[in-house]
C-alpha cells in the first residue's frame, strides 16, 4: 500500500481534467498516443455520447505505474465529470478516494461547479492538491486565481511552482522549493530540462519561497528557529507538507499547461510525493450497536465498500469496490451488511478505462469490480462473516427535475420499463416513479442533459424509440357551491327480469383538504340497507376519475337521502348506474372547478441573483412566502403553481451561471379556474 496512490482529478466544467489525464496516460506509458478531448478521441470519454458531446458523463478509471525516485508506484487514477448534472459521479467517486487534484482554470479561476467540488472534497476530508491549468491562454492570471482560493474557497495553501513567462508566452515553471527552473522539450513535452534560475529572478523566487516557508512553519516554533538558523532542510520541509496535505490542512498549488504538454510530470511526482497511500487516512464505520469507530487496516478481516454498479452486455452486474482491508479472491463468500445478505464473489477484475484485466486476488487499498454479486447496491459495506460492520453510506443529492417518457409503439411499454429499471441501478440520482393519476413513467434525475444522456443510452442500448415530454399535471375536480335534489333512475325491462335503481342525494362542497364523506340519510327503507354500500362505492369510482378532465374529485360531501326500489327488478347493478347519473348531475351543476398543484420552493442564491429570481417567481404566477439572509446567500420560500416549473432547472441555471440550489414539494392545491 505504501506505493500506491489512489486519487481523481476533478474540476468545473471544461478546465482541462480528462486532458490532463490523458498526458498522465501518454507519460507513464500506458498509451502512446494522446487523444483530444475535442477530437472525441480522449481514452477516458469511452462512451459514444462522450465522444459526441466532448464532456465526461462517467467516472473512468485507470491503472497505471510511474517511476519516483527509483521506485516504482501504482497510480489509480479517477477522472470525473465537471458538469452539474453528473455531481453524483464526484460523489461517489470522492467516498472511496485518498486524494484528490484539484484542477483550475487560470483564466476563469473558482468557477460555481468548482465549490460544488470543493464542498465534496471537504465533505468526505479528502486530501488535494491543486493544479492551475492552462496557463498558456490568452489572459491567463495565476496570481489572480491564488487570491481568489484564499477569498473563495478560505483554506491554507503553498506555492511549490510558480509560471515562467517569456515575451507574454509561458515557456515552463519555477521550483520555487528547491530554487530551480524547469521546461518541458520533445514533441509532446516529453522530455523535462532543470536549470539553475537566471540571476535577473533568483531574488524574485527566493523571496517568494521565504514567504511560503513562513507561512507553513509559522506555528511551529522549534521550526521558525531553524529556519531563522538556515538549518531547515528541504526534506523536513517536504514532510512538513505532506503531513498537513494528508490531515487537509494544506493545498498545495501546482501549475501548467495540459494542453500544451507542461508540468505533468511534475504533478505526477507531487501527487506521489503529498498525496495519501490508502493506509495514511483514516476510516470510520459503525458497528451493529452503531457507534464509531476508526478500521484498522490488516490482511485478515475484509472490508469493502461498493460505490458503483454498471450492466456490462457481456459480463451482468459489475460492482465497483473500494477494498480498505483484508484481501479476496474468486470463489469467496462475503457478507453484505446492508442486505444482510451472503454473495460469493465470481471474477475479480481491475479497469483499465473500458478495458477489463482478470486478476485472482486483491487486497488492502485496491480499486476493482466483482462480477457474480446480485443484490449488492451502491453505497453496501461488503465484509468478512465474523467481522460484521458497516462503513458510512454515500449520500447522494435528491433530484431536482422531472420528465414523462413513452414509446412511439405501444407494444414495447413493458420493454421499455425493463430496461429503464435495469439501467437506473447504476444511479443513484435517477428516480422512477409512476403518476397513479395520469399514468405517466415519471423519470427525475440532476438536470435536462443528466436525463437526457440516461434516456439516449436507454434508446441505443434497447434500440427503442423513446418520446420525452414534460409530465401531465396533476390537477384535481371539485365543486363550489351546493347543490340538492338530483336524481338518478336506470330503469330497464327485457322481457324477462328487469333493472330498477332510484337514488336522489345531495351534494356539497368541503374545505381544501377535507376529502370526500358520504353519508346515508335513508329512513324507512326507502332504498333497502343491501343496496347502500354499492351506491356509495359508485360514487366513490365516480370520484376517481371527473367529468372536466379526468382528474381525481376531491373535498366534496354527499348525502343519499331517498330514492325507491322494486322487489323483482332491483339489483346491485342497477343501484350502481342510477348512484352515478344522479352524482354526474349533481357534480356538473355544483359548479365544479380545477384545482391545480402549488409546489413549495427553496431557492438558495447569491445577494447578485436576488432580483432576478423574484422577478422570474413572479413571472411563473408564484408567491413569495418569506426572504432570509444568511451570509452570503439568500434563502426565498416561495409557492408556485407545478404547470410553471418545468424546465425551471435549466432556465436558472443559465440565469445565475450555474449558481442556484433549490428543492421543491407539494404544499396544496388551490383552485385554477371555473367552468
Amino acid at each position: 500500500m505504501k506505493y500506491t496512490r489512489n486519487f481523481g482529478i476533478c474540476a468545473h466544467i471544461d478546465a482541462g481534467k480528462t486532458t490532463i489525464t490523458e498526458r498522465i496516460l501518454f507519460y507513464t506509458g500506458y498509451k502512446h498516443k494522446i487523444g483530444e478531448v475535442h477530437d472525441g478521441e480522449a481514452t477516458m470519454d469511452w462512451m459514444d455520447q462522450e465522444q459526441e458531446r466532448g464532456i465526461t458523463i462517467n467516472s473512468a478509471s485507470t491503472t497505471v505505474t510511474w517511476h519516483y525516485q527509483k521506485q516504482k508506484y501504482k497510480l489509480n487514477i479517477i477522472d470525473t465529470p465537471g458538469h452539474v448534472d453528473f455531481t453524483a459521479e464526484v460523489e461517489r467517486t470522492m467516498r472511496i478516494l485518498d486524494g484528490v487534484c484539484l484542477v483550475l482554470c487560470a483564466v476563469g479561476g473558482i468557477q460555481p461547479q468548482t465549490k460544488t467540488v470543493w464542498n465534496q472534497i471537504n465533505k468526505y476530508k479528502v486530501a488535494r492538491i491543486c493544479f492551475i491549468n492552462k496557463m498558456d491562454r490568452v489572459g491567463a492570471n495565476f496570481n489572480k486565481v491564488v487570491t481568489c482560493i484564499h477569498k473563495k474557497l478560505k483554506c491554507k495553501t503553498i506555492l511549490l511552482y510558480y509560471p515562467i513567462f517569456k515575451n507574454n508566452k509561458f515557456h515552463g515553471i519555477y521550483d520555487i522549493l528547491h530554487l530551480k527552473e524547469i521546461y518541458f522539450t520533445g514533441d509532446k513535452g516529453e522530455t523535462v530540462i532543470t536549470k539553475t534560475i537566471t540571476p535577473q529572478h533568483q531574488n524574485f523566487i527566493k523571496k517568494l519561497r521565504e514567504q511560503q516557508i513562513e507561512n507553513l512553519i509559522s506555528d511551529n516554533e522549534q521550526l521558525i528557529e531553524a529556519f531563522l538558523e538556515k538549518t531547515l532542510t528541504n526534506t523536513t520541509i517536504q514532510e512538513l507538507i505532506r503531513k498537513q496535505t494528508i490531515e487537509c490542512k494544506l493545498m498545495p498549488i501546482i501549475c501548467g499547461s495540459a494542453f500544451k504538454n507542461k508540468g505533468i510530470q511534475t504533478l505526477i511526482d507531487n501527487i506521489i510525493k503529498y498525496l495519501p497511500a490508502p493506509h495514511e487516512k483514516q476510516i470510520q464505520y459503525f458497528t451493529t450497536h452503531n457507534k464509531s469507530k476508526l478500521l484498522t487496516i490488516n490482511t485478515v478481516n475484509f472490508v469493502a465498500l461498493i460505490f458503483k454498479i454498471i450492466n456490462d452486455p457481456y459480463s451482468g452486474r459489475i460492482s465497483f469496490a473500494r477494498i480498505y482491508s483484508g484481501k479476496v479472491k474468486p470463489g469467496d463468500k462475503i457478507y453484505n451488511c446492508n442486505q444482510k445478505t451472503t454473495e460469493k464473489i465470481g471474477r475479480i477484475v481491475i479497469y483499465k478505462v473500458n478495458k477489463k484485466e482478470e486478476i485472482k486476488q486483491a487486497h488492502s487499498g485496491e480499486i476493482v469490480a466483482f462480477i457474480g454479486l446480485k443484490s449488492t447496491y451502491t453505497g453496501d459495506t461488503l465484509c468478512s462473516e465474523n467481522n460484521k460492520l458497516t462503513l458510512e453510506k454515500i449520500h447522494f443529492p435528491e433530484p431536482v427535475i422531472s420528465f414523462s417518457v413513452c414509446t412511439e409503439n405501444e407494444k414495447d411499454h413493458d420493454k421499455m420499463i425493463t430496461a429503464i429499471t435495469k439501467t437506473a441501478v447504476e444511479d443513484p440520482t435517477i428516480k422512477i416513479t409512476t403518476n397513479t393519476q395520469t399514468n405517466d413513467l415519471i423519470i427525475s434525475g440532476m438536470g435536462e442533459l443528466h436525463i437526457e444522456v440516461f434516456i439516449e443510452r436507454i434508446r441505443r442500448e434497447n434500440k427503442l424509440s423513446i418520446i420525452k415530454k414534460d409530465p401531465k399535471v396533476a390537477y384535481k375536480e371539485t365543486i363550489t357551491q351546493p347543490f340538492l335534489k338530483s336524481i338518478g333512475k336506470y330503469i330497464r325491462q327485457s322481457g324477462g327480469r328487469g333493472q330498477y335503481g332510484h337514488v336522489e342525494i345531495n351534494i356539497f362542497p368541503r374545505k381544501l383538504g377535507k376529502g370526500i364523506k358520504f353519508v346515508n340519510k335513508i329512513k324507512s327503507g326507502a332504498i333497502p340497507k343491501e343496496y347502500i354500500k354499492p351506491i356509495k362505492k359508485s360514487i366513490i369510482n365516480c370520484c376517481k376519475k371527473g367529468y372536466l378532465t379526468n382528474s381525481p374529485i376531491v373535498d366534496i360531501k354527499i348525502e343519499l337521502y331517498d330514492g325507491s326500489f322494486h322487489e323483482v327488478d332491483s339489483n346491485e347493478n342497477a343501484f350502481e348506474i342510477a348512484a352515478a347519473i344522479a352524482f354526474k348531475n349533481a357534480f356538473l351543476n355544483a359548479k365544479p372547478i380545477l384545482l391545480e398543484p402549488i409546489m413549495l420552493v427553496n431557492i438558495t442564491i447569491q445577494a447578485k441573483y436576488l432580483g432576478t429570481i423574484i422577478s422570474d417567481i413572479a413571472s411563473r404566477r408564484g408567491e413569495i412566502i418569506a426572504t432570509k439572509h444568511q451570509t452570503p446567500n439568500y434563502i426565498i420560500k416561495a409557492n408556485v403553481p407545478l404547470a410553471n416549473m418545468f424546465n425551471y432547472t435549466t432556465k436558472m441555471r443559465s440565469k445565475t451561471k450555474g449558481e442556484i440550489e433549490y428543492n421543491m414539494t407539494l404544499s396544496h392545491y388551490k383552485k385554477l379556474k371555473e367552468k
